[in-house]
């Protein structure tokens, strides 16, 4: 087991990466058809890496629990990827990029690790383009942007409403291109469910066919985990239902570190809840607050009315509109980052402003009223229309906000039956992304030899904040840029160690204890379902480990927590058999893995006794309810070791964060 070591390299920042890849061991092009690589998730970050290393002549292993990767959530991302290219010229740069990234996340991220992000950022879009990916263009033809929050310039690219749906398939094309040629063996409808070490480097894995059954031994010389967040935890989240913390949480109880679970991305910009029997939230794009504007009734009898269905927002005039994050952010407006948006809006519907009837009357609106009718007089003067009515003018903003986001406005419609043309969006803050993950050094290699994270399932980029449309920009810098270098230089000590074989008492022992835990869940005569005691621990992890956390709630939720673990192990009942598809059984390992993850992020977020991005204590907060950080004693990476299956027992190591390159201050949007 390797120490905390983030093996940054030392020199000037803008030098550290290109001066890190003059000095990498390599693997020479005859060499590389003798090693094997296991790739663990095939979204963004894991396809794009599992196409780069099988076209650099690597044999690759990818698995997806997904009957495609093309299903991989990844496909779900709308609004956009950022990189630093400055095509509108209007002050951005790498540096720009990398400051913006690092405020974003309330400094608490890598400088080195951030610095390389922006960096790469602008080879992705030129990788993209060659793919075929449709960016939005300008009329001159050149590549568009958008703003996201959180930044004062447009660097955002974008694919209408389905960015990450365009990305992928450019992902998917690379693969499919090697799965021709035989180079990446994919293995679709499998999960992962143990992790093989052997003489302390990552060997292998064991997985289940989720359509036989059957429990597989899979080796290799190196296992790299692309597998996505752990929003689900809280059960209700804008993640695919699928989208779980299986992978890394497997790897974290074999040696690897967890980093900073308690740092959870709430979008302000989802669908807000309708009742108690739902599984899935909607995202609406952050796009979008590019051409909204967020806002609550002025007066709160209004906000009563609206509730009860007595009064209809278009009805209710602009002197008695709100527009909160205007009035208290006005350098920023409607597009400050997502934590401070979403605290903003969650403060406005505390204190009784909420405009849905739902049942805790939690929901703020997203009007693009202004910016149809904005558009509208800008075009009907580009058409030499002279004294336009109204109605014309209506109809040509429509247009225009159709061209940019209409099928973000279609889906709206199709779950909500509201025009969002003519009424206001409703919208509320919801789980998103999680910025923790495992704990990785500045080569993406966990504390475990041979076991490397990228994408949102490491820690390393964001903080304790994502900027939005960098999540994208993550996965694929990660995938095509950096792993494939810093694996190589792991990878260059394997050319003569053949095979790993899988019939080895490591590779035995691990495959007889996933049985014994299969054979366990299905004879267990308990009296619950699975998603039972996973939608009693969102229960307590919203409530008490979400938008606002105090020390009272955190200790009452980590108590909670354990007592619902301990009555899934007593209680819970999962039917059918193992030899077949059985989604219950694929659920129950799942929800295993959330509830101790839960209890510790509970036990991280107290511990971390500040407020930092999206982990807000309310005892640590300005006059203003801003975020109070304390750069004293914690402007530090909690990296959490597993002390067995007592989460409580968890040790927490100290990644202190040095920043050289820029000022680390109160982060301000006003």
């Amino acid at each position: 087991m390797m120490g905390l070591d983030s093996k940054i390299p030392a020199g000037p920042l803008k030098d550290k990466w290109k001066n890190h890849k003059d000095h990498m061991n390599l693997v020479a092009p005859n060499n590389r058809d003798k090693i094997d690589i296991i790739i663990i998730g095939t979204g963004l970050a894991g396809g794009s890496a599992a196409a780069t290393l099988a076209e650099q002549g690597y044999n690759v292993k990818a698995f997806c629990y997904q009957d495609s990767p093309r299903r991989a959530h990844s496909i779900a991302a709308q609004g956009g990827i950022n990189a630093a290219k400055n095509y509108q010229g209007d002050g951005d740069s790498t540096y720009r990029l990398f400051y913006d990234t690092i405020k974003g996340g309330d400094y608490r991220a890598r400088e080195g690790n951030v610095y390389r992000l922006a960096e790469v950022s602008a080879n992705i879009i030129d990788q993209c383009v060659a793919q075929g990916v449709p960016f939005g263009r300008e009329y001159g033809g050149q590549l568009d942007n958008r703003s996201f929050g959180g930044v004062q310039v447009k660097r955002t690219f974008y694919a209408k409403g389905q960015t990450g749906q365009q990305l992928l398939l450019g992902a998917y094309s690379a693969m499919s291109r090697q799965i021709g040629k035989g180079r990446i063996k994919m293995h679709n409808r499998h999960e992962m469910l143990d992790l093989v070490i052997v003489d302390g480097k990552a060997r292998g894995i064991i997985a289940r066919n989720l359509v036989t059954g059957e429990i597989e031994k899979h080796s290799a010389h190196a296992v790299v985990i692309a597998s996505g967040g752990y929003g689900n935890v809280y059960f209700l989240s804008t993640n695919a239902m699928g989208s779980n913390v299986s992978a890394a949480w497997k790897i974290h109880k074999k040696g690897a570190y967890f980093a900073n679970p308690c740092y959870v991305q709430i979008h302000p910009t989802c669908i807000p809840v309708h009742g108690t029997q739902q599984s899935k939230l909607t995202l609406m794009s952050e796009s979008l607050r590019n051409s909204g504007r967020i806002w609550v009734p002025k007066n709160i009898e209004d906000s009563v009315a609206i509730r009860e269905g007595r009064l209809r927002p278009e009805n209710i005039a602009e002197e008695n509109r709100d527009y909160y994050l205007e009035r208290r952010y006005p350098a920023f407006g409607n597009l400050v980052p997502r934590d401070v948006a979403s605290r903003a809006g969650k403060e406005r519907c505390d204190a009784g402003y909420g405009i849905e009837n739902n049942d805790t009357k939690e929901g703020v609106y997203l009007d693009f009223s202004t910016e149809i009718m904005k558009k509208g007089k800008e075009a009907a003067i580009e058409k030499h229309i002279h004294n336009p009515t109204d109605q014309q003018i209506y109809d040509l903003g429509k247009a225009w906000i159709e061209e940019k986001y209409g099928n973000l406005f279609v889906m709206y419609e199709k779950i909500t039956a509201d025009d969002p043309y003519k009424t206001p969006m409703k919208i509320y803050p919801a789980v998103h992304y999680t910025m923790g993950g495992v704990w990785v050094d500045y080569n993406l290699q966990s504390t475990i030899p041979g076991c490397f994270v990228i994408g949102e399932a490491n820690f390393s980029d964001h903080g304790a904040n994502r900027l939005g449309a960098s999540a994208l920009m993550q996965g694929l810098a990660d995938g095509y840029f950096v792993l494939p270098y810093t694996i190589a230089d792991y990878l260059s000590a394997d050319i003569r160690t053949g095979k790993i074989s899988t019939d080895t008492p490591e590779f035995n022992e691990a495959e007889k204890e996933i049985k014994e835990k299969i054979n366990f869940f299905l004879t267990n005569k308990g009296t619950h379902t699975v998603d039972h005691f996973h939608k009693q621990l969102g229960h307590i992890m919203w409530n008490k480990v979400g938008m606002g956390r105090t020390p009272e709630g955190l200790r009452e939720a980590i108590k909670e927590i354990e007592e619902v673990r301990n009555n899934f192990w007593k209680d819970v009942r999962v039917p059918g058999d193992s030899d077949n598809m059985n989604p219950e059984l694929e659920k129950a390992f799942r929800v295993a893995d959330f509830l101790e993850l839960g209890q510790l992020m509970a036990i991280d977020a107290l511990n971390r006794n500040e407020s930092c991005g999206g982990h807000f204590r309310e005892d640590h907060a300005t006059p203003e309810g801003e975020a109070e950080r304390d750069d004293v004693n914690y402007k530090y990476v909690a990296a959490w070791e597993y002390k067995g299956m007592d989460i409580n027992q968890s040790v927490v190591h100290k990644e202190d964060l040095v920043y050289e390159n820029i000022e680390v201050k109160a982060r301000s949007y006003k």
